[in-house]
């Protein structure tokens, strides 16, 4: 049962952070197709970055009673592809929270008008 913990970590905090999206509409509840795009292409980047790092004997997966022992390829676990997903869809939210509260700031600048709101 331990097998699972960590995935079923990764699981859930992939919810939280849909549960995120879905409140402050960032991501896929803004633009479901470019979200999709830019989580899977991430996690492709990564995935080649890591297979290039273990052909080069950069990276090596460590063993741990937490993890499913599953394998996408050798010395690459399942967990992998789930934890790059969620270092891309945490990117993609803040990116989004970032853009959006600014472009929210800058439009409230401009409904004041160029003195500030002073009269």
């Amino acid at each position: 049962m331990t097998g699972l913990m960590y995935l079923g970590a990764l699981l859930l905090s992939l919810g939280g952070l849909a549960v995120l999206d879905r409140r402050f509409r960032l991501a896929f509840w803004h633009d479901a197709r470019r979200a999709a795009w830019t989580v899977g292409l991430g996690v492709v980047g990564f995935l080649l970055w890591d297979v290039a790092g273990l052909v080069l004997g950069i990276f090596a997966r460590g063993d741990s009673p937490h993890m499913t022992g599953l394998l996408l390829a050798p010395e690459l676990p399942v967990e992998e592809a789930f934890f790059l997903a969620l270092l891309t869809y945490v990117g993609l939210l803040a990116w989004r929270w970032f853009d959006v509260s600014a472009a929210r700031r800058a439009a409230g600048r401009a409904a004041q008008g160029p003195d500030g709101g002073a009269s």
